[in-house]
C-alpha cells in the first residue's frame, strides 16, 4: 500500500479536483485509523483510507451521510466529493464537509453529565431512524452490529491469552452466554466508535 502523507493528498486534488489545488492541504492534528485524514482549505477534509479494507466505507458514506443529516438535529460529516483511484493511490477517496471542534478529553468538556444526555439523546435520534433498507453488517464494517459468533475464534483466543490475568471460567461462561443472545427488535443504526478521540466538542456535543 503506498505511504499516505500530504504531498500524496495535494497530487490527488490537482489531479482530480484543480478547482481546489490552491487551498492548504495539511495533517488534521488527529488522524483515525481507518483513514488518514487532510485538511482542504479552512471548510474541507480529505480522507484516503489506510488500508483497501477500509475503502468500502467511502461510498458507504457518500450514500448514506446526506439521508441520516436530515434527521438528525445536531451536524455529521457531510460528503463533498469522490476521488477516483489512481496507480499510485489504488482505493476510492473522499472530500468531507469539515466540523470545526475540538477532541473530547475530559478537560475540555464543561459538564460530563451533560455531555452524556447530549451524546444519549443523539444515539436514541440516530436509532430512531428507519433502517429497513441500511446496509447490514458484513466485511464492509467487520460485522459489527451482526452476530457475535463471527468473533469466536478471535474471543476465545483473547481468553487464552489472557488466562493468567482474568479467571478463565468466568469468562468463557460470559462468552457463550453472549453468543446465546439475538437481536430481536427492528434494525436500528449503530455507531460502533464511541471512545474519546473519536467525538467532537463544540458547544456541547458533534459526532
Amino acid at each position: 500500500m503506498t505511504q499516505i502523507h500530504t504531498d500524496l493528498a495535494k497530487r490527488l486534488i490537482g489531479e482530480q479536483f484543480p478547482k481546489w489545488a490552491h487551498l492548504e492541504v495539511k495533517p488534521v492534528k488527529f488522524s483515525g485509523h481507518d483513514n488518514r485524514t487532510f485538511h482542504l482549505g479552512d471548510e474541507m477534509s480529505v480522507r484516503l483510507p489506510s488500508e483497501a479494507a477500509y475503502a468500502p466505507q467511502v461510498e458507504k458514506e457518500n450514500k448514506w451521510l446526506p439521508i441520516l443529516s436530515k434527521e438528525l438535529s445536531l451536524p455529521i460529516s457531510a460528503p463533498v466529493a469522490k476521488g477516483n483511484p489512481t496507480e499510485e493511490y489504488p482505493l476510492p477517496w473522499s472530500i468531507n464537509k469539515w466540523i470545526e471542534g475540538d477532541t473530547v478529553t475530559k478537560q475540555n468538556v464543561r459538564d460530563l453529565n451533560e455531555f452524556a444526555a447530549d451524546l444519549g439523546s443523539f444515539l436514541v435520534e440516530l436509532q430512531a431512524i428507519d433502517a429497513s433498507n441500511g446496509p447490514v453488517a458484513g466485511a464492509h464494517n467487520f460485522y459489527r452490529g451482526g452476530l457475535i459468533s463471527i468473533y469466536d475464534e478471535e474471543a476465545r483466543g483473547a481468553i487464552e491469552n489472557n488466562k493468567d490475568v482474568f479467571d478463565e471460567t468466568v469468562l468463557k461462561h460470559l462468552w457463550n452466554l453472549a453468543l446465546q443472545s439475538t437481536w430481536e427488535r427492528k434494525p436500528v443504526w449503530v455507531q460502533m466508535l464511541h471512545q474519546e478521540t473519536y467525538s467532537l466538542r463544540t458547544e456541547s456535543f458533534v459526532p
